[in-house]
């Protein structure tokens, strides 16, 4: 799913200046919408291209009047600032005395809510939001994971919600909330690195599929004793998931997870038995590590046999001496790639006739699934143009 990130533009900056530079920071790194102020509007239509959000405000926190409407003409027009959602004018215990209800119920277009949730009966405010409202934005610093949990429980499936975060890691924890998460998170920052890293998160959570490909194997041989790495992740694996592992940085192979049940050992399914140290794993946002590098805490992209993705966090990382296998592949361009796993039943590769193997049954001329980019990489990052040999 895609995930928004917006950036808050308004009057809580107090310059104008910096207002509008942070206009132009968020245009320039192409985040999806900004909130703004009526009083901005213009200015923010001159600069940005995407989402423009209004606040609608009561102003003197009298309740807010539907007579208003015109004053906050952006794509979608939010209430709740100088009102019963941020708390300046006291919220009511009964839904039908909301003031900020009746002029949601009564806006033309889209229309969303703010809340900060800050107490029973601001979570009782979000909750009835959302059965009105487009969107629903918890405010910061006062949301915690239990109430965004309930508010994307209960209406999640029918209303946008977004938290509102101050750091990438926070709009992380927002994004990962009860498995689904928030659909999008409202930064309050004017960090342009802040913003930057807050986009690569959105964009790594979405349902971006990776192209793995079949690669023919010449050759599986013992090559004795080496280091070897198993990733022991924080969350299970399902049978058909597993990491993207290999000597070369452009070719990684796919291992599955310890998910098999087997005459020797226990399925440990929060484990792949990766390869040696020296070998490269697929991380979020397209980049690679080595296994060598892991450590708990660190996040690693766990793939299934279709392609889709997903972040795991790594628990621990077991390094330990062990048989080895070298395995040698050839793709369809004739590009040679091989990586070196431990030999072992529990060590398994994707074939496309048998699906899930052993590598003690793998054979030459048995095909096997394989992420293949033929891009070098410095740092672990694709760099584009770069001479790199790699054998």
């Amino acid at each position: 799913m895609s995930r928004a990130v917006w950036v808050r533009a308004d009057d809580s900056i107090d310059s104008v200046e910096e207002r509008v530079e942070l206009m132009e920071i968020a245009a320039t790194l192409g985040v999806d919408g900004i909130l703004v102020d009526v009083s901005d509007l213009d200015r923010a239509r001159g600069i940005f291209d995407g989402t423009i959000a209004t606040f609608y405000t009561g102003g003197d926190g009298h309740v807010l009047e539907v007579t208003q409407a015109e004053q906050a003409p952006g794509d979608v027009v939010i209430v709740g600032k100088q009102a019963e959602g941020d708390g300046t004018i006291e919220r009511p215990p009964r839904r039908e005395d909301s003031g900020d209800l009746a002029v949601l119920e009564d806006l033309p277009g889209e229309v969303g809510a703010f809340v900060n949730v800050d107490g029973e009966d601001a979570a009782d405010l979000a909750r009835w939001a959302g059965s009105v409202a487009d969107i629903v934005i918890i405010g910061r610093p006062d949301w915690q994971i239990i109430p965004l949990e309930n508010l994307i429980a209960e209406v999640g499936d029918q209303t946008m919600v977004m938290a509102t975060v101050d750091s990438a890691e926070a709009a992380r924890t927002a994004f990962e909330t009860l498995e689904l998460g928030a659909d999008g998170v409202l930064l309050e920052t004017t960090d342009p690195s802040v913003i930057e890293k807050t986009l690569s998160i959105a964009r790594s959570q979405e349902d971006d599929r990776i192209g793995l490909q079949w690669a023919t194997v010449t050759a599986v041989e013992s090559t004795g004793m080496a280091d070897r790495v198993c990733v022991d992740m924080s969350s299970l694996l399902d049978a058909d998931e597993g990491l993207l592992i290999g000597s070369h940085a452009r070719g990684l192979v796919f291992v599955h997870g310890e998910t098999a049940e087997g005459p020797y050992a226990d399925p440990r399914p929060f484990r792949v038995n990766a390869g040696a140290v020296h070998a490269y794993v697929m991380v979020p946002d397209g980049e690679t590590k080595y296994l060598a590098e892991l450590k708990g805490g660190d996040r690693v992209l766990v793939v299934d046999t279709e392609g889709s993705s997903r972040e795991a966090v790594v628990g621990r990382a077991k390094i330990e001496r062990r048989p080895m296998s070298r395995v040698v592949l050839e793709t369809d361009d004739g590009d040679v790639i091989e990586t070196l796993v431990q030999h072992a039943e529990t060590v398994r590769l994707h074939t496309r006739t048998q699906g899930s193997l052993p590598i003690t049954e793998i054979e030459p001329a048995m095909e096997v699934a394989l992420y293949y980019e033929d891009v070098p990489r410095h740092f672990g990052k694709p760099v584009e143009g770069e001479m790199l040999v790699e054998r």
